[in-house]
């Protein structure tokens, strides 16, 4: 019988689980012995990745099966880490680099050297329902991240990102074990949290399952100044049934920044790193993110060997911020002007997928999916470019703070913002994955027929460009496995894309206009390696599309092809009991135009170790190291940023209060306190991202 994740998981946990009593799946009954407490608590925080997963339409996965790379970080990792943004929990994989985009508090992440945007990050397989612009981690169980062109798995990204790699959020659902766990949390300077999470099933079997969480943070974090607040809700509730599974999920969230530090535009230097905790922001600058978001999903065995499954999900979003920028003029004294954009946005999105999943033969068996998807998104903005074109005095290293500039140039309707674009994305697919030799050999063959449709209207009401573009996109991917625990892979995927939109910056003459579609073409082959309780992961890929970027007369487009080569290793899993591992490497070599791609380092590494300390029971220490190499920081590669090196130290201790489960945990991000540049990825300017500063961490959970 073919299985989803919803089943799969339950037929999992259902086998390991007593038997049930008959209002609760399962009651806590009290351990008396605080040393079996300990150890249970102490296994159950271990922190991992989780190797395979939803690959779209292909279904839930293990990593041996699929002809892609892709891994997951769960809930744990996000508990013990205590991370602000979904930026904090990505910083633990080695092919990805974070940085903000526009000028705001929108985080954007970089794989494989092209930029993945809030917009495009998927949320229960489905695009446009996830918070844009930042997004809060504590409403989710899994982070999942696949390298590589997925536009055949989950169909185009509609802000048209997402080349590289996507990432994909999964929300909490309730276990077979109750949970009920309340958690206090502070960070440096004065930024304290609160959060619950509590999660039952009930009916004779477990058939039913609640989850209720929320979190709420709020005060200045380590950059001076900088003040967040975020507050989350999120429920889940499902239905396990024999035949049939459903789940439905409501969730909201409001996140406000103050004085965010801004990225850095520089010129023709690349001026010394300010104090670590320095802020250059000016006091009126402000996000406001406001999101209330959905899913519904649908799964029914019509038969042993065949799946129809549906999906659906919506999102409203508000945003209103004036963000401010910094252009350094001189990098010898830090003597720069800066600018303020106020810029309100409002967004309606939809979206559906349905498909059928149907699996055949025995000696050479098939895999059959096909189905479709559509998305809907409605995008209202207006825009102020504060004070006109004309900048104010600034310095980097000794910022003024100076009183908001007034109305300048305008467009759009500042009080009532009109849609400027419309958005339709439909597409069908269809794939076969043949299995022979008892599925030792997995060809899979798939097209997707994609069509984008967008209707654009000016800033001043008149109607903008319009694009009705359609392709069909085929995939093939080969998986061998030649040895237990081995598996050889290949792929070639193509994809239409929905074509960027212009920022909307001063420097740029079409802001908010979006440029028609493009075509990508990716070749990747690789190996998967399981060793006991370690896998490694090796890839090589090329990707090539028309690149971005802004032209000599000030306009948004297309400048040329894009090419991008690299190697991935990733390792994680158990070096032996109680010691754990986290870790890879990635070298990236791009060419945009006959030059490399700014904000692209070609090496980056990290490496996260836990150690459960055999002589001192509930006792973990944990490690983690950051590097970044060299990355040029304009598009004329005449500047290079220097690689940096952070490293990350942490412990964490759980002991029994009685028969509850008590963890302490504390952190210190960038322990030595270094200054460095942390990123020089931006859409068309030469903008620098500065790292963060030292920052510790801790929090006290306890479980009932």
């Amino acid at each position: 019988m073919i299985r989803s994740p919803l089943n799969a998981s339950f037929l999992a946990i259902a086998a390991a689980a007593p038997a049930p009593a008959p209002l609760w799946a399962q009651e806590r009954e009290p351990i008396p012995d605080s040393g079996v407490i300990v150890v249970t608590a102490q296994a159950e925080n271990a922190t991992n990745v989780t190797n395979g997963g939803s690959a779209g339409v292909l279904g839930d996965k293990p990593a041996e099966d699929l002809p892609f790379s892709l891994r997951a970080y769960d809930e744990t990792l996000i508990l013990n880490q205590q991370p602000l943004t979904l930026g904090e929990v990505l910083e633990n994989d080695p092919t990805i680099r974070a940085s903000y985009g526009f000028g705001n508090a929108a985080e954007l992440f970089v794989i494989r050297g092209f930029p993945l945007f809030g917009d495009d990050v998927g949320l229960n397989g489905l695009y446009g329902i996830a918070p844009r612009q930042l997004i809060a981690p504590e409403l989710f169980s899994s982070v999942q991240v696949l390298n590589g062109s997925s536009a055949f798995l989950n169909g185009a990204a509609p802000g048209g990102s997402g080349l590289g790699g996507s990432v994909n959020l999964l929300l909490k659902r309730a276990e077979m074990r109750p949970l009920t766990r309340a958690t206090l949390g502070y960070q440096q300077s004065g930024h304290v949290s609160g959060s619950f999470d509590v999660g039952r099933r009930y009916g004779a079997n477990g058939e039913w399952g609640l989850r209720v969480n929320g979190a709420w943070r709020e005060g200045e974090v380590a950059i001076e100044r900088e003040d967040r607040r975020t507050r989350v809700i999120g429920t889940g509730l499902d239905y396990r049934g024999p035949a049939f599974r459903a789940a439905l999920d409501l969730a909201y969230q409001d996140v406000r920044v103050d004085r965010l530090r801004p990225k850095v535009t520089i010129g023709a230097a690349i001026p010394a790193v300010p104090e670590s905790d320095a802020n250059y922001a000016q006091d009126y600058t402000v996000t406001n993110l406001r999101d209330v978001f959905g899913a519904l999903s649908l799964e029914y065995d019509l038969a042993d060997n065949a799946l129809f499954y549906a999906r659906a999900g919506a999102r409203d979003g508000s945003e209103e911020g004036v963000y401010g920028g910094i252009t350094v003029i001189d990098a010898a004294t830090g003597g720069a002007t800066g600018t303020a954009l106020y810029v309100p946005a409002t967004a309606n999105n939809e979206a559906v997928e349905a498909g059928l999943r149907v699996r055949l033969g025995s000696a050479v068996t098939q895999e059959i999916n096909f189905g479709g998807n559509a998305s809907w998104q409605v995008f209202r903005t207006a825009f102020d470019f504060l004070g006109g074109f004309t900048p104010f005095a600034t310095n980097l290293y000794d910022t003024p703070q100076l009183s908001q500039p007034p109305t300048g140039f305008v467009g759009g309707d500042l009080a009532d913002p009109d849609p400027v674009t419309r958005t339709r994305l439909a597409s069908a697919f269809v794939s076969d994955t043949l299995g022979f030799f008892g599925d030792r050999i997995l060809l899979t063959g798939g097209l997707r027929l994609q069509d984008i449709r967008q209707r654009n209207t000016n800033y001043d009401g008149t109607p903008g460009a319009i694009y009705d573009e359609s392709a069909v996109t085929p995939v093939i991917g080969l998986v061998v496995k030649p040895v237990s625990g081995l598996s050889l892979y290949a792929n070639r995927i193509e994809a239409l894309q929905q074509g960027p939109t212009a920022p909307i910056d001063a420097l740029v003459s079409n802001p908010g206009e979006t440029l028609p579609p493009r075509v990508s073409v990716q070749y990747e082959i690789g190996g998967k390696l399981r060793l006991g309780r370690i896998f490694a992961g090796l890839a090589l890929y090329r990707i090539d599309r028309p690149g971005e970027g802004l032209l000599p007369d000030g306009e948004f487009g297309y400048v040329g092809d894009q090419r991008h080569e690299g190697l991935e290793i990733t390792v994680n899993g158990d070096l032996a009991p109680g010691l754990r591992l986290i870790s890879g490497l990635a070298y990236t070599d791009t060419e945009l135009a006959g030059r490399a791609v700014a904000g692209v380092p070609e090496w980056t590494a990290n490496a996260d170790v836990e150690w459960d300390l055999p002589f001192a029971p509930g006792l973990t220490l944990t490690g983690r190291v950051v590097h970044t190499g060299e990355q040029w920081a304009n598009a004329a590669n005449t500047l290079r940023l220097e690689p940096w090196t952070r490293f990350d130290l942490g412990a964490r201790h759980v002991f029994a209060a009685g028969d509850v489960p008590v963890t302490l945990r504390l952190t210190v991000d960038n322990v030595a306190d270094e200054r460095y540049w942390a990123s020089a990825f931006d859409t068309f300017s030469a903008a620098l991202l500065q790292g963060q500063p030292r920052t510790v961490k801790a929090s006290i959970s306890a479980d009932f």
